[in-house]
């Protein structure tokens, strides 16, 4: 299947990177769940199984913003505390849900939400600095945000070889 060990290593790698789903991909690219700037403190690790260590989603700096928005219209799944931090959840098109913590709202379950409306208030404590924690299932298996976010370039094999 692969021809050289570095053709493997590039597909290890844009698994790593992107989640092993190659259905995470979208053509509507969505709008980000907190103002800019917003680097990425900690990636997506997708888990080498689904109960493997892995970081099943990204953690993005937010600053000093504390509103976060829908980044798609979709339907609130879920909202309330899971363990210790208040986290939300959207259902959207597609199969996919993407998830908030920690984020406190007033919306419920089955409140719809427009693309950019403020969805809730981040709260402190997920990282050492303001961060969100922000993941996206697809049909129930995790995959990585950036799929969505316009933030993964699209890939260009190039030759290995002079003709």
């Amino acid at each position: 299947m692969f021809r050289t060990p570095a053709s493997m290593i590039l597909a290890l790698l844009v698994v790593a990177v992107t989640g092993a789903s190659a259905r995470a991909t979208t053509t509507t690219e969505w709008d980000w769940p907190v103002a800019i700037p917003h680097p990425i403190i900690r990636p997506y690790i997708a888990p080498e199984t689904e109960y493997s260590a892995g970081h099943r989603g990204i953690d993005i700096g937010a600053g000093t913003t504390t509103e976060v928005r829908a980044p798609s219209a979709g339907v609130v799944h879920f909202a309330g505390v899971v363990v210790d931090r208040p986290v939300l959840s959207l259902r959207h098109s597609g199969g996919l849900i993407t998830s908030y913590e920690p984020v406190t709202t007033t919306l419920a379950r089955g409140d719809s939400v427009q693309q950019g409306e403020v969805i809730g208030e981040l709260q402190p404590g997920h990282c050492s600095v303001t961060c969100i924690h922000f993941g996206v299932r697809l049909d129930g298996e995790y995959v990585s945000p950036l799929n969505y976010l316009g933030a993964i370039p699209r890939a260009i094999l190039l030759p290995t070889r002079k003709p």
